[in-house]
């Protein structure tokens, strides 16, 4: 994907994915994103190294503490749950306890097992 960047007196004002327009300024860019660990690691936003050509669009990291992580996994084991309470309270004709019940009975073993948890090699072994 190309990207260009229009820059005005030393400072980024635009930043498109597609062919830029007539005004003076534009320049080639590129996305410079370095590794991260999968569950482990996050994207924060980006600065422009606009001294470089093509101008560098350039994202720093960071670690995704076991706390954060453990509380978005929790969620996610409720999904199933709240995703087949949602899909029935829509369609009433299609309500089944049974499923109800049994999805919710899923949650609470999920969650404790991800709540015993206290590293990320711990919660990587429950993926």
């Amino acid at each position: 994907m190309s990207l260009y960047v229009r820059i005005v007196d030393g400072v980024v004002t635009d930043c498109w994915d597609t062919p830029p327009d007539d005004r003076p300024g534009w320049k080639n860019a590129i996305e410079v994103k370095p590794s991260i660990i999968a569950h482990r690691q996050g994207y924060t936003g980006h600065t422009f190294d606009i001294a470089k050509d093509p101008v560098e669009i350039v994202y720093s990291t960071y670690d995704i503490l076991v706390e954060d992580r453990k509380s978005q996994m929790k969620l996610y084991a409720a999904m199933k749950f709240n995703m087949l309470f949602r899909s029935q309270a829509e369609m009433p004709s299609t309500y089944d306890p049974v499923a109800l019940q049994a999805a919710k009975d899923e949650i609470a073993p999920k969650q404790a097992a991800v709540e015993a948890c206290t590293t990320h090699d711990e919660l990587d072994a429950l993926l």
